[in-house]
């Protein structure tokens, strides 16, 4: 007999066995075939993370290989990245994340239930890629003082090493990361696990922190600044964008969607 399995476009991902149960009268025959892993799909018309160019599935979601642009608005600086989504073991170490998260820890069987749902997985590994909400997350920032006691963030050019190093540390944050590095792991992570991800850089980068969608700066009736208000500018900020259809929402908002996992503010 040959035996044909489909799994539904919105199966709960990760790994899964595979065992054959044959019932012969009263009796029940179990053996144990094998481990499989189930990911997202792009190439699946039912899959919410569905790409239907296959120019953008190739770049997207195949390619180890991309170009992370830093500096400031006046000097932008092509830093080139390697992703290396495909390379042995990655998977297991993506699949455990997943595992070690919070989510996960709090209610294992809710977690796992919602893995088919890319909005929630990407939650997820945005939280799992920083190490500073004590989640045994990837990455540890840092953005002043010396780095000489750890790996200064400009220093990395991949993904692959960072992960690697995470794992053989016994899931302790790798010290350091910033904005880029977070957000070339995390492409890393998603595309890893079947969804389509891209880094989005912008420069003169507003960050308003008291949500007036304005930054403010105060100064006294001389003119010199007064460190009131906690609003910034930086010089530029690095985030990720996934693909993914958006039902909660509605179709108009189908498409990229922003996932960002450089640590601001406690919060899910």
């Amino acid at each position: 007999m040959n035996f044909t399995i489909s799994s539904p476009a919105n199966a709960v991902i990760g790994r899964y066995n595979l065992i054959l149960q044959i019932t012969s009268g009263n009796k029940i025959f179990s053996r144990f075939l094998g481990q499989f892993v189930l990911l997202f799909n792009p190439w699946c018309p039912g899959d919410d993370v569905y790409m239907a160019n296959e120019n953008e599935r190739q770049e997207y979601v195949l390619n180890e290989n991309g170009i992370i642009f830093v500096g400031n608005a006046k000097y932008i600086e092509a830093r080139g990245w390697y992703y290396g989504q495909f390379q042995d073991d990655l998977l297991n170490t993506c699949l455990t994340m997943l595992d070690l998260s919070l989510y996960y820890r709090q209610d294992p069987a809710i977690d796992v239930s919602r893995r088919g749902d890319p909005k929630y997985v990407g939650r997820v590994i945005s939280s799992m890629i920083n190490g500073n909400d004590n989640d045994n997350g990837v990455l540890l920032g840092k953005w002043q003082g010396s780095f000489h006691s750890h790996e200064n963030p400009s220093r990395w050019d991949g993904s692959v090493v960072i992960l690697q190093k995470w794992r053989q540390d016994n899931y302790k944050p790798v010290q350091y990361g910033q904005c880029w590095v977070f957000a070339g792991v995390m492409c890393t992570v998603l595309r890893c696990l079947g969804i389509p991800t891209r880094l989005v850089s912008n420069f003169n980068s507003a960050h308003d922190v008291d949500r007036n969608l304005s930054i403010d700066k105060y100064y006294d009736s001389s003119g010199k600044s007064l460190n009131i208000g906690k609003d910034s500018t930086w010089d530029y900020h690095v985030w990720n964008e996934s693909w993914f259809i958006r039902p909660d929402l509605g179709t108009s908002y189908n498409g990229w969607q922003v996932l960002d996992a450089t640590p601001q503010e406690q919060s899910k």
